[in-house]
């Protein structure tokens, strides 16, 4: 059996790093695996972070509905699946934080500080996503924000800590090992715990598995009407408000005529049913029977022109996400709904009673619940 030797490096700290798995070939494995992990996570995270904050120059489509279901699913599911990489990562590189001198060139220098931004970037993106998964805010700032631009640090300090260290990888992967069983057991045993991780998370995306799905904040078939709920009519401050007799849904803006409904007269508008899911930045999602007036009958009652932007406002009174803006494309789909039952029953308080929006392809946050007031723009 060939052992490969210690690195000259580490020599001045004999008996330290002696495991086989210290080495470039399982880092080179893991940093490929990770690498494609953290850029998945990279796309998935900015197309959550533009459908919830879309730029003035892009429209998301409403189809196809589950789009970010899937791709926000993909985004936290497989970002808690790569935990168990980093970590390996790190373990099989740490010795290297040993070397000495720490310091041996300017361009060593900088490449240190490199490997700097990477490793505390990496852990302050998978340590504040978890904590928001589990909706602990142990932090002073705010998470989509903080989240959003560390992403752009560590997706562009990985592309050039990927460049810079390609020779290396590529001459050691491409070498066949003679003693590759240890490394081999140490790799698959990293892969299950990802694939472990994933079992127990998925659930809460797809139904099926909800059974399994222990790891996840929420489930599918808990809470009224058997949908999840991210936050409650009383947590809102809400409750009198949407309880009120006198509540009425108000259509105004750039409209030929203002319109004033009370529930018994949305009731009376034509009702249709639409099939969507609530899927949240979470991760969670969850699929359910909606019926209500179409926004877009709705709107064509009021006389708004057909390139109008909506804003939809609830009844809360504070919060980043107490009013939400349709697109055309949103509000002339004919599943986008004011709707005013759930899964065959009026709707419950906590999912936005007296009347809420629901329309396909949209984030959980922009779905606003306990609707007061439609201003066209």
């Amino acid at each position: 059996m060939v052992r490969r030797a210690v690195p000259a490096a580490l020599t001045r700290l004999p008996g330290r790093f002696t495991s086989r798995l210290h080495d470039e070939r399982v880092a080179a494995w893991l940093g490929m695996a990770l690498g494609v992990s953290v850029l998945s996570a990279f796309a998935t995270g900015l197309v959550s972070h533009f459908m919830q904050h879309p730029p003035g120059w892009a429209q998301w489509p409403s189809r196809p509905v589950n789009l970010y279901r899937v791709t926000q699913g993909v985004h936290v599911i497989g970002g808690l699946a790569t935990v168990p990489l980093l970590l390996a990562k790190l373990w099989t590189v740490y010795p290297r934080l040993w070397q000495w001198p720490p310091v041996r060139s300017a361009a060593h220098a900088v490449r240190r500080l490199l490997v700097f931004v990477l490793v505390g970037g990496a852990l302050f993106q998978f340590v504040t996503g978890v904590l928001n998964i589990g909706y602990w805010y142990a932090f002073p700032f705010l998470f989509t924000t903080a989240h959003y631009w560390t992403a752009y640090i560590v997706a562009g300090a990985l592309l050039i800590h990927a460049a810079d260290e390609w020779s290396k990888v590529r001459r050691t992967v491409m070498t066949r090992p003679q003693d590759a069983v240890g490394r081999r057991a140490f790799l698959l045993t990293v892969a299950g715990a990802g694939g472990v991780i994933t079992a127990v998370t998925v659930g809460e995306a797809f139904s099926p598995l909800a059974r399994l799905a222990v790891l996840a904040p929420r489930r599918p078939g808990t809470g009224p009407q058997g949908l999840p709920v991210n936050k409650s009519a009383a947590a809102a401050g809400v409750s009198a408000a949407a309880r009120d007799p006198g509540w009425r849904l108000t259509v105004t803006g750039r409209v030929r005529r203002d319109l004033t409904l009370t529930l018994d007269g949305l009731r009376a508008l034509p009702q249709h049913p639409a099939r969507l899911p609530i899927a949240c930045v979470e991760g969670w999602s969850a699929g359910a029977d909606w019926r209500g007036v179409r926004l877009r009958d709705l709107l064509a009652l009021a006389g708004a022109g057909d390139t109008a932007r909506v804003r939809v406002e609830s009844l809360q009174t504070s919060g980043l996400y107490r009013t939400s803006h349709l697109d055309p494309g949103h509000w002339h789909d004919p599943l986008t709904l004011l709707a005013l039952d759930l899964n065959g029953g009026p709707l419950d308080l906590d999912h936005g009673y007296p009347c809420r929006l629901i329309a396909p392809n949209r984030p959980g946050v922009l779905q606003t619940k306990w609707v007061h007031r439609l201003v066209v723009l």
